[in-house]
């Protein structure tokens, strides 16, 4: 604009001083072409700025309206405008081509300064501070498989991106590493989107009347006769809307008919029920035992609610959750954790290498989890320390022998015991010791026990089981490893020679009507003493490391029953020192606190024990 201006004013000034006619006419013309020139020059220059005011407008934006969207998640597309006036035209046009030349500058200039993106990420537009979020999505999809970990072990590790940002990867990401960040420890809920909405419930009917046609629509032919039972049970029983737990064949048929997701309605119902949800869990942690319904699984968004659950500050929960990704992670676990079968350490991936294995088996009316708390003080236990494990822990193996032995992967199991059959249960169900060992054997080898050292922990009943399937173990050539890479035991109060219980029991059969696994704990027992010799017999030749702990006090059973169940004879084993101990039977796997001799005395057996394991 100035030089056309110039030039116009030079032209007058020629034009005001004295010429020839020739000159004049001369000067007339290049004063016409000047002009020409002039008002082309100017009105090019106009266009421009009017282009880049235009631009700038388009560019500006408006910080405050930036933040609030950094807090949504939406997958932009390409809008185009209803209007078309705005679509014809010579100024459309320009602005058309000026932009597509403006975006192959900036793509360009893209693949200058860092390398293109492949596959299926090739032709998203990256915003620059986005590109780190879409390189690990690139790596988490890499035929490498340490790629693919350490691009898991980022994301996880990721805690000052924006909320939009942790969207991206959860609806991009693919189940594989939505799986893996589930198991990670330090993974931020946001990158697990929520589950997606349930289907409506069918007119006139109910969460109950759907999960009892569920069940009625489950084959029946060719099941154990105590699967038919249960079922038979549920079905007449209208309260019964968890009995689906005890059915395990039937996997694909309760994906088909919507079980996920009616399981998922009675999860979110019962949120106030602790019991109820870990009971969910665990059909869900059974379905994942079969990889083909994996898909399924993650489909129906139970990977997002077993990630809440997996960060709980209730253990029981926390290990219910725990063993179903176990089961789903296909990508750093072999093993499958069947039913009753819970890993306490590591729940999580982790970089430690596990270098031995330590079981924890319960006894008699005991369980995974309650076992093996620490013992109840005179003062009520509050909510507040259940939820401090520094004040007091429901499972002392997860809380304390954990963080004291992290190379350690630490199993508890859980079976059904009784001690009368005035209980409800399956009219076909006599479940011996040798019953029992057999099944936990198998599920213990599915689990990989046997492909590292290993220590076994038993209470009462539980060191029988421990003996027996040892014993078993032995006779066949497929379970070998099991015993070659036994190290130890540690037997709390295990009545090797019978139990002052089962007398008792005996002696009033008619009033508590006891179960097997009771009447194979009395003394004159022919299992028991079976058992005993066999053990003996086949220990001679091992090098095993054997700890004995019994109870000095005698156990209150009911108001009114009074009884020394375990006697220091009847808990020494033969093998191994026997440690008395001023508790009951209850309270002999139950320390006091962590400085208590009970856990110190075990702690040190364990490190002693697997002392070359562990240095190797």
């Amino acid at each position: 604009m100035s030089l056309a201006a110039y030039c116009v004013i030079c032209c007058r000034r020629i034009g005001t001083s004295a010429a020839s006619p020739q000159s004049l006419t001369r000067w007339r013309e290049i004063r016409n072409i000047i002009k020409f020139t002039g008002s082309l020059i100017l009105g090019g220059s106009l266009f421009l700025t009017y282009e880049v005011l235009a631009l700038k407008k388009s560019l500006t934006l408006d910080t405050q309206v930036v933040e609030r969207e950094k807090m949504k998640s939406y997958i932009y597309v390409h809008g185009v405008s209803l209007d078309k006036r705005e679509n014809h035209g010579f100024a459309y046009e320009a602005r058309k081509e000026l932009h597509k030349a403006v975006r192959k500058v900036l793509a360009a200039s893209a693949k200058i300064f860092r390398s293109p993106f492949a596959d299926p990420f090739s032709t998203v537009d990256v915003e620059d501070h986005e590109c780190a979020v879409w390189l690990l999505l690139r790596k988490s999809r890499s035929g490498d498989r340490t790629a693919r970990l350490e691009a898991v072990q980022e994301m996880s590790g990721a805690h000052h991106w924006q909320d939009y940002q942790y969207r991206i990867i959860a609806q991009a990401c693919d189940p594989r590493t939505l799986i893996g960040l589930a198991r990670s420890k330090e993974s931020d809920l946001r990158f697990f989107l929520p589950p997606p909405p349930l289907p409506s419930l069918k007119e006139d009917s109910s969460i109950e009347e759907e999960l009892r046609q569920l069940l009625a629509s489950l084959p029946q032919t060719d099941l154990d006769e105590c699967i038919q039972y249960f079922t038979a049970l549920a079905l007449n029983e209208s309260s019964q809307s968890l009995a689906a737990q005890k059915i395990s064949t039937h996997c694909d048929k309760i994906e088909a008919n919507g079980g996920l997701q009616l399981l998922q309605r009675l999860y979110r119902l019962h949120k106030d029920c602790p019991k109820v949800q870990r009971n969910i869990l665990r059909v869900v942690g059974n379905m994942a035992l079969n990889e083909h319904l994996h898909a399924a699984i993650v489909r129906s968004g139970w990977v997002s609610l077993m990630a809440e659950a997996l960060k709980s500050h209730h253990i029981m929960e926390a290990s219910h959750a725990a063993r179903t990704l176990a089961n789903l992670d296909r990508e750093t676990v072999q093993e499958k954790y069947q039913d009753g079968v819970y890993v306490l350490h590591p729940q999580c991936r982790t970089s430690q290498p596990i270098k031995a294995d330590v079981l924890f088996i319960h006894g008699l009316m005991g369980a995974a989890f309650k076992t093996w708390r620490q013992q109840d003080s005179e003062r009520a236990v509050s909510e507040e320390a259940l939820e401090d494990e520094d004040r007091y822990t429901t499972c002392w193996p997860k809380t304390w022998l954990a963080r004291d032995c992290p190379a350690l992967r630490i199993i508890s199991v859980e079976y059904d015991t009784s001690l009368s059959d005035w209980r409800a249960r399956c009219p076909t169900e006599r479940k011996s010791i040798a019953f029992r060992s057999t099944e936990l054997l198998r599920k213990l080898r599915a689990a990989g026990v046997g492909d590292r050292p290993v220590i076994w922990v038993s209470h009462s009943m539980g060191g029988l089981l421990v003996k027996k399937m040892l014993v078993e173990a032995s006779k066949k050539p497929e379970m070998s490893t099991v015993i070659n890479n036994t190290r130890g035991m540690i037997f709390y109060s295990v009545p090797h020679h019978g139990s002052h219980l089962a007398e008792y029991s005996v002696n009033v059969r008619y009033l508590l009507f006891p179960s097997l696994e009771v009447k194979e704990l009395s003394k004159d027992s022919p299992a028991l003493k079976t058992l005993q010799d066999d053990f003996l017999e086949f220990a001679k030749d091992k090098n095993f490391q054997v700890l004995n702990f019994v109870e000095t006090l005698p156990t209150y059973i009911g108001s009114m029953i009074k009884l020394h169940i375990v006697p220091v004879e009847s808990a020494d084993l033969g093998i191994g020192d026997v440690i008395p101990v001023d508790v009951n039977h209850l309270n002999i796997c139950k320390p006091k606190r962590k400085d208590a001799f009970l856990y110190q005395r075990t702690l040190q057996f364990i490190r002693e024990t697997l002392a070359k394991d562990l240095e190797n």
